[in-house]
């Protein structure tokens, strides 16, 4: 499986939906290394690689939040919090298998695309949302 950004996952941020797109490249090239390239050192390339976007996404996103106070803050960093340990438990899995295994490839479907989906159109939507509302009433 390959993730694709499509509308349902466009939040209406411009700077939100620019970063989801190149977090959703950066997957996909770890996934494309893990089919190519068996290596165990290509695939922790690329997971650092994908790990330290995530870090710098979740940074801007948090950022973001903070400056307009968004009320759902702290629930909102405890998803990102979970991802990075979905992130290191890839590492684990990495070294204990020898490199990327069809298992490892299952886990990165389930625990990070599909992570991701849910977390663009449920918490980052409401982020967007929320900073729609506030810009708007800022206008009236």
């Amino acid at each position: 499986m390959r993730a694709e950004f499509d509308e349902s996952l466009v939040t209406g941020n411009e700077m939100i939906d620019t970063q989801h797109k190149e977090l959703i490249d950066k997957i996909n090239k770890l996934l494309d290394s893990c089919e190519t390239n068996k290596d165990k050192l290509v695939a922790v390339k690329t997971l650092d690689y994908l790990a330290d976007y995530t870090d710098f996404h979740f940074k801007a996103e948090e950022g973001l939040q903070a400056e307009i106070q968004y009320p759902g803050i702290k629930e909102h960093k405890a998803e990102h919090e979970h991802l990075r340990n979905v992130v290191n438990e890839l590492y684990e899995m990495l070294e204990e298998e020898e490199g990327p295994s069809d298992a490892f490839v299952e886990q990165v479907n389930k625990n990070v695309i599909e992570w991701l989906y849910r977390h663009i159109k449920g918490f980052d939507r409401s982020v967007a949302e929320y900073k729609f509302m506030n810009d708007s009433s800022e206008r009236l």
